[in-house]
């Protein structure tokens, strides 16, 4: 009999915490009306299968893990996917050029990350170009009152910057005369300058929670480490200079416009400290490489060539860090992600996403 009611006990305790969990993601979800999504591809859900690009994902064996290739530049989810899941979205966000993104279904946020963006080419200025037009459809269904509501309670990440460093200055051969004439400070003074414009330009058009994650260890994706041979087995440390360089100008940046701005809440996420810390402790996260590619062609790394029909598979993927020669895999996003929803000031200022989601 004691037995029985131990058991009855716990099972009703169990069911008590089911309740609060469902509860607690219900009432975040009902927080964060929608999720509006902007940056490259470590983001992107399949804007780029609607544009002419070198740059795109929508082919095999991209999207092994979730099912078939949709444009994601992964075996499985994106960081926002999980972000959306973990928040109570009951559907990933849609990317903007789906022609089925249209009507009530940009109510609960849209995606704008298009694979190969970055804050200085034109692509940084059409983000929020196209997100000025899905603002006018809104107040066209529900009014200019409801949707700047809307808007002051929605998550806006804005996830870039990679690009600008790595097809950019960090460009093999090519940027080697860029680099002589124009120092990593003054680079990065730049794309900063650029950055801030879009950024509020962002929050005058009604975001008010904002989400800015800065640059990755980007000298240690296994692109950069076949590109620059001479670092061996190490990360590319130039690269992760200047990558260090302009998330310190970043933050600051950050801090200020959230000073400034009136009833803003820019939140910095510290990806670069989060990644490094994997793959510094990578086997304490499951993983069992750390610095090359799952999906290869070529390279010691398999960093040479993107993943394609061609390439081959690792048999694993939740034990790579890396999907291909640019970004992380499932698992690795899952690790970032979550640390990113609910981590300390360290890994995200001066609000982690749950809280932010909210205020």
């Amino acid at each position: 009999m004691d037995i029985l009611l131990n058991k009855r006990g716990n099972a009703w305790i169990m069911s008590q915490v089911l309740t609060i969990f469902v509860l607690s993601r219900v009432s975040i979800a009902n927080s964060v009306p929608a999720n509006f999504i902007l940056g490259d591809s470590l983001v992107d859900t399949g804007n780029n299968n609607y544009i002419v690009s070198l740059s795109k994902a929508n082919y095999i064996p991209n999207g092994i893990d979730f099912g078939r290739p949709t444009g994601r530049y992964t075996n499985g989810r994106t960081i926002a996917d999980i972000i959306g899941q973990e928040l109570g979205f009951e559907d990933f966000t849609p990317p903007f050029l789906a022609p089925t993104t249209v009507g009530s279904v940009v109510l609960r946020g849209v995606n704008y990350a298009s694979g190969g963006g970055g804050i200085l080419n034109y692509t940084g200025k059409i983000f929020i170009d196209n997100f000025a037009n899905t603002r006018q459809d809104i107040i066209a269904s529900i009014g200019a009152p409801a949707t700047l509501s809307l808007l002051k309670m929605s998550l806006f990440a804005v996830v870039i910057g990679s690009n600008d460093f790595i097809n950019n200055y960090l460009t093999p051969v090519v940027s080697a005369v860029e680099q002589k004439v124009v120092p990593p400070e003054v680079f990065v003074d730049i794309v900063l300058a650029r950055f801030r414009l879009q950024l509020t330009r962002l929050y005058n058009l009604g975001a008010r929670k904002i989400l800015v994650a800065n640059v990755g260890p980007i000298g240690c994706i296994p692109y950069q480490r076949d590109t620059n041979p001479a670092a061996g087995d190490n990360c590319v440390s130039f690269s992760n200079q200047i990558a260090q360089l302009y998330n310190t100008e970043l933050r600051s940046l950050i801090t200020e416009l959230g000073a400034n701005l009136e009833g803003s809440n820019f939140v910095y996420a510290d990806v670069y400290r989060i990644v490094n810390d994997i793959l510094h402790n990578y086997r304490s996260y499951g993983f069992e490489n750390a610095n090359a590619s799952c999906c290869y062609a070529a390279g010691h790394f398999g960093g040479l060539i993107p993943c394609g029909p061609s390439s081959k598979v690792c048999f694993d993927r939740s034990k790579y860090v890396f999907w291909d020669p640019y970004h992380p895999s499932d698992a690795a996003n899952v690790i970032i992600a979550k640390r990113l929803l609910d981590g300390d000031s360290k890994d995200i200022s001066p609000l982690n996403i749950r809280r932010l989601a909210t205020i």
